[in-house]
Parts: structure tokens; sequence; C-alpha cells
């Protein structure tokens, strides 16, 4: 498996996610002008590996909160910045049937053909109001390469123009069609996972709870990186003052719950199903993978939904990270290689015992 190449590409999506407010290459920065963060500084807690980072990292924990302002800036991708995808494994757009109601829905299938392969249902990050399909498809790519996988990635519709469960169905949708499909794309159908980072981990356990509940597809297993699941954090729920300083904060997150739930995020009352960690049972999910870093406005939302999934009897690897901030598997460090082989790895484990 090569991880160094999924780091590498990582690091182009995420530049071509977030837009041209973050775009910016994960290149080192001279040592003189690295600095060391002072006492109040949001960099005093992060690993001392991403020093060579700080700059960049201070400038994204600088930036405003994302708001309805700023939102059209904020989804416009830096072309300079976004990867185009390499000329292998194949990489096939497709418009699939959307949900009774709404518009069909644009699917990428990365490294599509073949008989039997194990496939992911792909949900993509952004806070839930920004993000494309499109912008990670070179790290998909080296993962099904890794893995001898296909990937169908998602553009499901964003909020606030659409709002829940608007985007749950364009995921159900698409996962339907890679099982109503299986043969045509190369898939074992009995070995059906979903994946996402930050809102797209969210997206993904939405859908593995809804899957559930549905009955209709069985998945094999849910991998989760730092992923969005309750809508009280940093609204009734505070967070620690060190924690969430960095690229997603309180203020950020109230906005995208506030835009996906039509209601004000931590409201009492919030549509079904809309919230992952609000759901009471969690019995009968497919076996998890949750990665968080410590420093990660998410990291208590995160061990909280593991302990609840191990509680419930679903087998849960969990992965903090120390120093790790939100989105800190993108820079190339130790760090980052441990959780891209992690996550690889449990991936590779639930496919070879499905």
């Amino acid at each position: 498996m090569d991880h160094d190449a999924v780091a590498k590409t990582s690091r182009r999506a995420l530049s071509a996610a977030l837009g041209a407010g973050f775009a910016s290459l994960w290149a080192p920065a001279p040592a003189r002008a690295q600095g060391l963060p002072a006492p109040d500084d949001p960099l005093r807690v992060v690993a001392p590996e991403y020093a060579p980072y700080f700059p960049l990292i201070r400038e994204m924990a600088a930036l405003p909160p994302i708001s309805r302002e700023n939102l059209a800036e904020r989804r416009r991708p830096d072309t300079r910045f976004a990867a185009e995808p390499a000329a292998s494994p194949s990489v096939v757009e497709r418009i699939v049937p959307g949900p009774a109601g709404a518009p069909d829905v644009r699917v990428f299938v990365v490294n599509g053909g073949g008989t039997g392969k194990p496939a992911i249902l792909h949900t993509h990050g952004g806070g839930f109001v920004t993000g494309s399909a499109r912008s990670g498809l070179r790290t998909l790519q080296d993962i099904a390469r890794s893995l001898g996988c296909v990937i169908v990635t998602v553009d499901y519709r964003l909020a606030p123009e659409t709002r829940f469960p608007g985007a749950l169905e364009d995921n159900y949708a698409a996962l339907r069609w890679v099982q109503r499909n299986a043969a045509e794309l190369g898939v074992d159908p009995r070995r059906l996972a979903v994946m996402g980072e930050s809102a797209g981990g969210g997206h993904a356990a939405m859908l593995a709870i809804a899957a559930r509940q549905r009955g209709e597809v069985p998945l094999v297993f849910q991998a989760l990186t730092y992923p969005m699941l309750d809508d009280r954090t940093g609204s009734t729920q505070p967070t620690a003052p060190h924690i969430g300083r960095i690229l997603w904060r309180a203020a950020d997150n109230r906005f995208g719950w506030t835009s996906l739930l039509g209601v004000p995020a931590g409201s009492a009352r919030v549509p079904p199903g809309s919230v992952p960690a609000r759901v009471r049972d969690l019995g009968g999910l497919p076996p998890a993978f949750i990665a968080v870093g410590a420093i990660d406005l998410f990291v208590d939302e995160d061990i909280a939904y593991a302990r609840r999934l191990i509680a419930a009897g679903v087998p849960t690897e969990l992965h903090v990270y120390p120093g790790a901030f939100h989105g800190f598997n993108v820079a190339p460090t130790p760090m980052g290689r441990r959780y891209n082989a992690a996550l690889l790895a449990a991936l590779g484990n639930a496919f070879a015992t499905a």
C-alpha cells in the first residue's frame, strides 16, 4: 500500500475542497519564519512535528468564521492547487437516479470494472455547506489502487439550499445504485463500506444508520475520519479553550449544523436521523473506524460516539492523535502517515473478513 501517495494527494484535495480562503500548499516554511507560539497562541498545543507548517496553520486559525456573507467565496475552489485525477485507476462521471421527487445525483466511479471487488461509498467533507466530490478524486484513486476496490464518491446537494434529509437521500440513492449495478461496476455487493471525512464522516455515519433502519443495503464497515457527529458541540456543549481553534471552530460548526438542520444548532428538537450523536440506538451498525486529533473540535463527540458504539456491541477502532488539529492528516508528517496506514489497514481487514 502506497501510504505516501495517499498523503500527498490528500493535501491537494484539502486545498481544493476548502476553497480560496484556505488554498495553500503544505510546503514547510523556512526555519527563520516558523517562530515559537505565544502562551495564548493556538499553535501552543499543536504537535511539534507540525512546526514547519506553523505559518500556514496560523493563517488558517485566523480566518473569519464561515457565514452566509462569505459562503460563496469559501465555496470557490482555487484551481491552482486542485490536482487532476491521475491516468489510472479510471475515473468515470455518472448521473444516477436521485431520490423520489428530487434531481438525479452526480457520482464519480473510481476503479470500476472487473469482477468481485469490494466497494466504498464516499462522501466528501466541507461542513455540510461546501466541498465537492471532484476535489478528492486523486486521493480516492490512491486508496482504490492500494485496496483493489471500487470507490463511488457522491456530489450530494449542499446546505443551506438543501436541508436535511436532502443530502442523506442523495447519498442513499447512490448507495442503492451501487448495489443494484454491482455486476456492471465490478463490485461484490456483499462487501460494501461507507467512508467520509469531517462533514463527509457525519454523512457516512448518517448513511450507515439509515441503511440499518431501511434494511435494504447491508454494510460491512464505516470509516469515519474526524467525523462531524453532534450539532451541540460549540453551542449547548462548550469545549475546552485550547480545542477547536484551527480550521473548524465552534462558530463554523454552528453555521454548518444550522444550515443543514433548518433549526439552530443545539436545539432541543432536531429532525430524526439527522444527528448521529442523538440517535439513541446504535446497535446493529457496521464495524467502525474513527480517527480524530486531540485538539480537533470534534474530539469529544467522536470519542463519545466510539464509546457508545462499543457499548452497543459494535466492533470499533478508535485513534486519537496527540496535538493533531482538524485536517492534520494532509500534512506530510509521521502522524499523517500513521493515520493513512491505519485507515488502509482497517478497510483492508474489513474487506478481507467480510
